[in-house]
């Protein structure tokens, strides 16, 4: 009975222990490769874009300024206000169906080479090689007893000094692509940051170090949603990250010089290496789990063990359920790419890239919003005319600054006056600008009949200066007449 007891007890601590686990901090040992190397070429391709776009000038402006303040968004020659949402819909649908393309063809293609949060982890990781050394360094320097030597000292404050300064850098150019990047530096050396702009660059800083120098693995295990349900993306045709269970197993140590076909071992020689280089630290050879974030480690890892004891490489190796079960090469599986689902996400994306570009192609630059003057519906003036005032407001989401004529139509003899009463006459819009107008809208009494009549504002606009089209542009936009009893 005692024994009884005291399993029953062991095994509500396993359950205990299992279910609040404290985090186990991860080395992960440094590997070279050619995913190794891929991952270098887009961790520098992306932070290059990041870093160097804010910097890229367009007709003597920031090419990419998400300008908050004033309500628009500049991307290289394209101007976009509040009424565009349309564009910004479509590119989210876009980079959506995106992701479900790459998910469902070769898996988390995203999160192992672009996402943010590993890129970041990855750059935080190689200054932490760089100054603390490899996976047994760190783990020694980390085991030192306390009170730490100044060695240890010199070394940590070094390595966070590092992160910081790459975490500011990286909370700076953030928000210079909601400020224009230029007056932000000039803000930043004055001392002169705004509440919300120190606000911004603080908070970025601290979630980049934070993420990236100690949350790490913690991030894509817990707190991303595209790890929980990219398995209802996964499919036995997509490229995944596998382990090669029927020539792997069963696993164990041996000689070089040893038949491992005779001693009943298969490949896997368990150096455990494959989990050593992971940086979520998971063991690939349990088969696929929600952690792996494809980034390859494990098959560059297993490729040089491979090499070393003589066995063909692939033990681990970028390939689909099917080509794993019925034993076919990478040129065989990959056949089976563009099947149905596939086909779909292709479809629907062509039909919205093209849908995106005709729109933008056919984009008009004049845009025109009428609000009726609610303080003076309509007034009689001078005993034969009627008036109702009026507010344009007229956007030129051009580069260029257009001039404008502007007339209403729908009762006979109307005349579009300004708040002078004299004829509107042509309006000179800046580029990338708007211009808010009152205007009075006038018809002869004789002319029409008590009620309430539809007319039309119509504008023609036409840009100016040495890069305009020429082309003539037009609006119209409805509104009412008021003619009191």
């Amino acid at each position: 009975m005692p024994n009884e007891i005291k399993e029953e007890g062991s095994f509500q601590e396993t359950v205990e222990l299992s279910l609040y686990e404290v985090r186990r901090k991860i080395y992960p040992r440094s590997v070279s490769g050619v995913f190794a190397k891929w991952r270098v070429v887009l961790i520098l391709a992306t932070q290059i874009l990041f870093y160097g776009l804010p910097w890229v000038q367009w007709n003597d402006r920031q090419a990419v300024l998400f300008d908050l303040v004033s309500r628009k968004f500049y991307i290289f020659g394209l101007v976009l206000w509040p009424q565009d949402i349309i564009y910004l819909t479509l590119l989210l649908i876009l980079s959506a169906l995106a992701l479900f393309l790459f998910t469902a063809v070769a898996g988390r293609l995203f999160c192992g080479y672009a996402c943010p949060q590993t890129v970041y982890t990855e750059i935080f990781m190689w200054i932490e090689r760089k100054i603390e050394g490899d996976r047994f360094a760190r783990i020694r320097l980390d085991g030192q007893e306390w009170p730490w030597s100044l060695t240890k000292w010199r070394i940590k404050l070094t390595k966070h000094a590092l992160w910081i300064a790459v975490a500011l850098w990286t909370g700076f150019t953030f928000v210079g692509y909601f400020t224009p990047i230029k007056v932000l530096s000039a803000e930043t050396l004055a001392l002169t940051l705004g509440p919300w702009q120190t606000f911004w660059l603080l908070f970025y800083s601290f979630a980049t170090w934070g993420n990236a120098g100690f949350m790490r693995e913690q991030v894509c295990k817990y707190m991303c949603p595209y790890a929980r349900f990219q398995s209802v993306m996964v499919d036995k045709d997509t490229f995944v990250v596998t382990y090669d269970k029927t020539r792997g197993e069963t696993r164990g140590s041996r000689s070089k010089s040893d038949d491992h076909k005779a001693l009943g071992l298969g490949d896997c020689v368990d150096c455990s290496i494959c989990v050593q280089v992971c940086p979520t630290g998971i063991d690939i050879r349990d088969g696929l789990q929600y952690m792996c974030i494809g980034c390859g480690a494990c098959i560059d890892a297993c490729d040089q063990v491979m090499d070393k004891v003589g066995y063909d490489k692939g033990l681990i190796r970028y390939t689909s359920e099917r080509a794993m079960l019925e034993h076919m090469d990478n040129k065989s599986a990959r056949h089976y790419i563009f099947r149905p689902r596939v086909m779909i996400y292709i479809g629907i994306m062509s039909v919205l890239m093209m849908a995106f570009v005709v729109s933008l192609f056919m984009r008009n630059p004049l845009r025109m919003d009428v609000m009726r003057d609610r303080g003076a519906l309509a007034r009689e003036i001078e005993g034969t005319k009627i008036e109702n005032i009026y507010r344009l407001q007229i956007m030129n989401s051009s580069e260029n600054p257009m001039r404008v004529k502007i007339q209403a139509t729908g009762l006979p003899n109307m005349h579009v006056l300004d708040s002078q009463g004299k004829d509107v006459g042509e309006l000179l819009i800046n580029p990338s600008s708007n211009l808010l107008i009152p205007v009075k809208v006038r018809v002869l009494i004789e002319d029409v009949k008590t009620g309430n009549h539809p007319i039309h504002f119509e504008i023609e606009g036409q840009e100016e200066g040495p890069h305009a089209s020429g082309k003539l542009r037009g609006r119209d936009e409805k509104s009412s007449f008021i003619v009191p009893r």
